[in-house]
């Protein structure tokens, strides 16, 4: 990888996880931020069981479990058991819980809403262009990569 794909990947992120915070930081919503991230993960995911939500999320399997209990007692989320092993259970949204993300989702847009129409209308049409190439950017995640990680001990680079 080129030092300047390197930057451009380093600053994308960076942008990326500002912005995000920002608008989480000044948004008004109800939901602890850790349970509104699981309900969008779980929307993501779909149904999982708790360890690969866990894998997801890169935290432990205790603290997803207190999550998803947590999620459970407010009527966010559900557990249905795993057709493909019975001794499993897989965690689901409910509507309640898709209600809880969309008026997170909703509070969050709501502040930058007002930054985004300060924008002149040829921005406007850039940014959209953007979240275009950002949607490719992450369908491409989704497609298994052709290399190890970076430290695995496969990689022979």
């Amino acid at each position: 990888m080129t030092e300047d794909l390197t930057a451009l990947g380093n600053d994308l992120l960076r942008a990326i996880a500002r912005l995000n915070r920002w608008a989480t930081r000044h948004a008004s919503f109800d939901v602890p931020y850790a349970q509104a991230r699981l309900l969008a993960l779980l929307d993501e995911l779909g149904p999982e069981r708790v360890s690969a939500l866990a894998e997801a999320d890169n935290s432990s399997q205790p603290t997803l479990t207190t999550q998803v209990q947590r999620l459970e007692a407010a009527g966010w989320a559900r557990r249905e058991a795993d057709p493909d092993d019975a001794r499993a259970s897989l965690i689901s949204l409910t509507e309640q819980g898709r209600a809880a993300l969309d008026a997170v989702r909703h509070a969050r847009y709501a502040v930058l809403a007002p930054v985004l129409e300060q924008l002149s209308p040829d921005e406007q049409d850039h940014l959209r262009d953007a979240v275009a190439l950002l949607h490719r950017l992450v369908e491409a995640t989704s497609q298994p990569s052709p290399l190890p990680p970076p430290n695995s001990p496969l990689r022979k680079d």
